[in-house]
């Protein structure tokens, strides 16, 4: 299965690929944060079922094409992606001296934390 991504998804991964040309502002991350959240959420949505044995190529732009089941690409491509990017991001975000620590990726956890636990001071 090798299908091109719409024009919308193109956009934004020129966006990313040309993104030393032309830097923006945190107020621009966030609008690009919310449309991307709208676009998954649409996408989320219409998803069909995919047998996680479901074959992908994924062409990259390079050329280079990566046979895969679905479950390959999601485990050994997709989530490493996000992770790698995630983790730009923080390492961004820090050095540019934006007080972000481990609690802010585990903040929906104290919605489980026994009362009288939590350390004060």
């Amino acid at each position: 299965m090798t299908a091109a991504p719409p024009p919308s998804i193109e956009a934004l991964l020129n966006e990313g690929r040309n993104a030393s040309e032309h830097t923006g502002s945190i107020a621009d991350a966030r609008a690009r944060i919310a449309e991307t959240i709208s676009i998954v959420e649409a996408a989320a949505a219409d998803a069909p079922e995919i047998d996680p044995a479901t074959p992908i190529a994924h062409a990259l732009p390079q050329g280079m094409i990566f046979d895969l089941t679905a479950e390959q690409y999601v485990r050994d491509w997709a989530l490493p992606q996000f992770y790698f990017h995630l983790m730009t991001a923080y390492a961004i975000l820090r050095a540019q001296d934006v007080e972000l620590g481990k609690a802010d990726y585990v903040a929906h956890m104290f919605a489980h934390l026994r009362p009288g636990t939590l350390p004060s001071g």
